[in-house]
């Protein structure tokens, strides 16, 4: 498999296998005009097996959601064919737009228009709650 290196543009390093589609999706990578590479199940030494997406092109991610669904991930800035900027992620303080919340009492079930947005309340156990109801993300 022949994939070119990238020039200028983003590597998603470090996905865990088999979480490469998702983050395709909640990240709207199939909106861009740009070429989008995603590898999935590349073998690695750390990991065993790994995901990375490329992306063509430099453009605004939310780490925020990338932190929430695989800390583990290495964000890579390409540029004039060198990586000038390599980061790892953390799960952030709070998340608006990527979970929903399950309860039906709260009141983003009826106020549909009110955004969903989860606050960090155990940083060691990974937990999320709804700022309005405070149920538990799952």
């Amino acid at each position: 498999m022949i994939i070119n290196p990238i020039t200028d543009g983003i590597v998603l390093d470090h996905i865990q296998a088999g979480k490469g589609m998702e983050l395709y999706h909640i990240l709207g990578l199939d909106e861009l005009e740009c070429a989008v590479a995603i590898i999935k199940n590349a073998n690695s030494v750390k990991m065993g097996k790994k995901d990375i997406i490329k992306i063509d092109q430099v453009i605004d991610l939310n780490l925020d959601v990338l932190g929430y669904i695989d800390q583990g991930i290495t964000v890579n800035i390409i540029q004039n064919g060198k990586r000038i900027k390599h980061g790892h992620l953390e799960l952030p303080e709070q998340v608006e737009g990527v979970i929903t919340c399950k309860n039906p009492r709260c009141i983003t079930t009826t106020e549909t228009t009110l955004p969903q947005v989860f606050r960090l309340t155990d940083r060691e156990q990974g937990v999320y709650r709804c700022i309005y109801c405070e149920a538990r993300a799952k």
